[in-house]
């Protein structure tokens, strides 16, 4: 009696080298191909990235064991307003939990008896092959947090062969990251203002960037309950509260703050399109430059006189993804902001799918709320290219420098490959749909 053929589905074991190459994409996996298909250049040439060199985790790191164990050692070591700033959210914190809580609504279903030793993260964006599916996200104020907080995160991004976006809100000038960061993109905070927006866009083209993000999820400044319960300001007010909250951290204090006094001076806002202020004074007020005004004509003088790839940071409605398609954008980052802005905003996760079907051939990124590798991998089973991860790797940064984002980087890249295996894939990107179920209710 002859055996029926066996129904693998979309999915087709990676062990199958005569029915499809390892470097198969999840979209040439599975009929109809998604359309996201092109965000990679067709014509490029992937750079071959030379094998990341792993680093021996300082002494001070070897309990942390994920992510998320960053988090509580620095809080011993930053001073109340500046973790609160950091670690908090908007009002309630909703969307701050949420974006935690989107993740558990799916579970896994993975395939069994298929080869995947020749498992490898590399992982293509915009015509260039990073080694890893996970870049750090743009984070304000980072060199406030650990000493030379951007400079330490673009260079390990580059060691590491992954994308580090800058922030506007950083303390370093641009043009000094990118020297020491080659693999870094920028991030403006822009108003609806020509006289502001071609200067920066201008200016971040002279230092070198390819990559431009705006981010537009930020019309008025949040109301961060928080920073104002924690003493947190911008600039930061010298007080006798602050001075106090300075004290009771010298580790910061000194090997943080001091030493950058010492060596480079106060830290000012750079990137900000206005005058550079500190970020430390007692009678300097920080410009309110009204971004309630910032709208697509603006995006399409962006599009007009960036030469390089344009990507939207913010975005979570479906019909905003097609504008921004339409407007000349490469690429959208699904972002609520870290749950940073508004309160009970949707988690990203939740609208991936949706935002997918519009995007034609832009690439579609996500942050927000990523701490495991199950996490990652999830995000690009609904479709996305790419994830950025962000205070995980500033608290690594606060608690040990590179070595601690080394490590930190270290362990997220092993519970990716340890899943992808579990899992039955051999690369991020085929990574297939069918693998996630919700995690209630009846399985068909």
């Amino acid at each position: 009696m002859r055996a029926s053929p066996r129904k693998w589905g979309t999915y087709k074991p990676e062990c199958f080298h005569g029915i499809h190459p390892m470097n198969t994409t999840r979209q040439e996996l599975s009929e109809p191909m998604t359309p996201a298909k092109s965000a990679a250049s067709a014509d490029a040439t992937p750079r071959q990235a030379a094998p990341i060199r792993p680093r021996k985790a300082p002494r001070s790191m070897r309990n942390m064991l994920s992510l998320e164990d960053f988090e509580e050692a620095a809080r011993r070591v930053l001073p109340r307003p500046i973790f609160g700033y950091i670690s908090g959210g908007v009002e309630t914190d909703a969307s701050l939990r949420g974006n935690r809580s989107a993740f558990a609504e799916y579970n896994f279903i993975p395939r069994v008896l298929v080869s995947t030793r020749g498992r490898s993260q590399r992982t293509t964006l915009f015509g260039r092959t990073y080694d890893l599916p996970f870049g750090f996200a743009p984070m304000g104020g980072t060199a406030l947090a650990a000493y030379l907080g951007d400079t330490v995160l673009a260079r390990a991004a580059a060691e590491l062969n992954i994308p580090m976006i800058q922030s506007g809100a950083s303390l370093t000038r641009l043009e000094h990251l990118k020297e020491v960061g080659p693999t870094a993109w920028f991030q403006a905070y822009l108003p609806g203002a020509p006289e502001i927006i071609v200067p920066l866009v201008e200016r971040a083209q002279r230092g070198g960037f390819d990559t431009l993000v705006l981010t537009v999820d930020v019309p008025v400044a949040a109301n961060r309950e928080n920073n104002v319960r924690n003493g947190y300001s911008s600039p930061l007010k010298p007080s006798p509260r602050l001075a106090w909250d300075c004290m009771v951290r010298p580790r910061w204090l000194f090997g943080t703050f001091g030493r950058t006094v010492m060596k480079q001076g106060m830290p000012h806002l750079e990137n900000m399109g206005f005058e550079r202020i500190p970020v430390l004074s007692g009678n300097v007020e920080r410009p309110r430059l009204s971004r309630d005004g910032l709208c697509w004509e603006h995006l399409e003088l962006m599009r007009r006189i960036w030469k390089g790839k344009l990507v939207v940071k913010g975005v979570l409605a479906k019909e905003d993804v097609r504008v921004a398609r339409e407007s000349g954008a490469d690429g959208v980052i699904v972002s609520n902001h870290g749950g940073r802005q508004l309160d009970g905003a949707v988690a990203p996760l939740r609208v991936l799918p949706g935002i997918v079907a519009e995007a034609g051939n832009m690439a579609i990124m996500m942050d927000s709320g990523i701490r495991r590798g199950t996490d990652v991998l999830k995000a690009l089973a609904l479709g996305a290219h790419f994830v950025f991860v962000g205070r995980p790797f500033l608290y690594a940064a606060t608690i040990a420098g590179d070595d601690g984002v080394h490590h930190a980087v270290k362990l997220l890249r092993e519970e990716i490959d340890r899943d992808m295996a579990m899992l039955g894939i051999s690369s991020p990107s085929a990574m297939p749909r069918e693998f996630l179920v919700p995690s209630s209710g009846p399985l068909s």
